[in-house]
């Protein structure tokens, strides 16, 4: 059963070596090798006085040869490295056997995760029957589960002395391993994590690191193209639809400013018609008096003349004040013709005073010269 209790160890960079090499199987293997140079990785284990070779790559072991640790097998290696081309580009390593190394598995505080190879440095004679000074050693951690506080690793190491007479048979040989591991504890060579290496620093090939420079810098570049394709477009098009809103922008506010000015008109219109529709509703007072004028007879005369609100207010004396009214009604412009006062009759001159109020309309043109009016006949015409 699992302790809930122990603290999550997050280790990012074993995170992203399982996320590359996850990628890496979608790759195709063409492509794959047109990105890397690396075509496998040539191992070499010493059996008795040679070197056993094969060619690792891909998972898959292939024999090669077991060479003399002498100038016959200097000569043989050479030849095999001229006449197969994935030799060239091969990594080496040097794998030695039980016979020549020892591993032994520690338990050692959680503490110590951070400088492990000090810590198996300073309690080695505790661990093996070698002092730091007589061995080459290396320390990797388990992947297994751990007691808490506590961690498990790999202790590996070698006799000086083996190791520097396998590696001068190396140099001799011409052969400059990558890293030295052992057989039983070996570096997995398929994933890409960081190996352990019995080789002490000073005896590790010393990388240029101009290569690994020109690469990463590529790398970057091809990324940064990458990005600037995808995002080149997106911001020509940012660009194109700003400019456009811009335009946008500026027909709204014109638009606006036509709706403001075409509203003003409207209103101006609005109130124009209005005035004239006023105007127009009665007849002018010239048109009043005009009509009025052609329709009582010389023998009437008015003393008084009103007109306001519509409505006409005459006051005036006639031989017969009763027909007024039926000649007042016979015209298109007025209506509702009425006496407002009794009709007297004057002793003296002895005609009738009357007093009549009538309503303006616009319906009908006024009366022209020459137009009869007969009481009855509402726009008369010389017959």
């Amino acid at each position: 059963m699992p302790n809930l209790n122990s603290a999550i160890d997050l280790d990012y960079k074993k995170f992203f070596r399982w996320w590359k090499h996850e990628l890496s199987f979608l790759i195709p293997d063409r492509i794959k090798q047109l990105a890397s140079d690396q075509q496998g990785i040539l191992v070499v284990r010493p059996e008795g006085n040679q070197f056993a070779l094969s060619y690792w790559f891909e998972g898959q072991e292939e024999p090669l040869a077991n060479l003399e640790r002498d100038e016959t097998g200097i000569a043989t290696f050479k030849e095999m490295l001229a006449t197969d081309e994935r030799l060239q580009k091969a990594d080496l390593i040097f794998r030695l056997t039980k016979k020549y190394a020892l591993q032994k598995e520690l338990s050692l505080p959680a503490a110590a995760k951070e400088n492990l190879y000090q810590v198996v440095t300073y309690e080695l004679p505790r661990y093996s029957p070698f002092s730091a000074e007589q061995a080459y050693y290396a320390v990797k951690a388990m992947d297994v589960d751990n007691e808490p506080g506590q961690i498990r690793v790999m202790l590996i190491l070698t006799m000086r002395e083996v190791l520097d007479g396998f590696y001068a048979d190396l140099k001799a040989f011409g052969m400059i391993p990558k890293f030295v591991d052992y057989e039983e504890f070996a570096n997995n060579l398929d994933e890409s994590e960081e190996p352990y290496n019995l080789l002490p620093e000073w005896l590790r090939e010393k990388k240029d690191r101009t290569a690994q420079i020109v690469h990463v810098s590529l790398a970057g570049l091809v990324a940064l193209l990458f990005v600037a394709a995808l995002a080149l477009p997106v911001w020509l098009e940012s660009r194109s639809v700003n400019a456009l809103q811009d335009k946008i922008d500026a027909i709204e506010k014109d638009a606006k400013n036509t709706k403001a000015l075409q509203a003003e008109v409207d209103a101006l219109v609005d109130e124009t018609q209005q005035l004239i529709a006023k105007k127009t509703e009665k007849p002018p007072v010239v048109a009043v008096l005009d009509t009025l004028s052609k329709l009582i007879k010389d023998d009437t005369w008015l003393a008084y003349a009103q007109y306001a609100s519509g409505q006409l207010q005459i006051q005036g004396e006639s031989p017969a004040a009763s027909t007024l009214i039926s000649v007042l009604e016979a015209s298109d412009v007025f209506a509702n013709a009425k006496f407002v006062s009794p009709v007297t009759r004057d002793n003296v001159t002895k005609m009738e005073r009357f007093q009549i109020t009538v309503d303006i309309t616009k319906a009908g043109d006024p009366i022209k010269p020459g137009d009869i009016i007969k009481p009855g006949d509402k726009n008369g015409t010389d017959e």
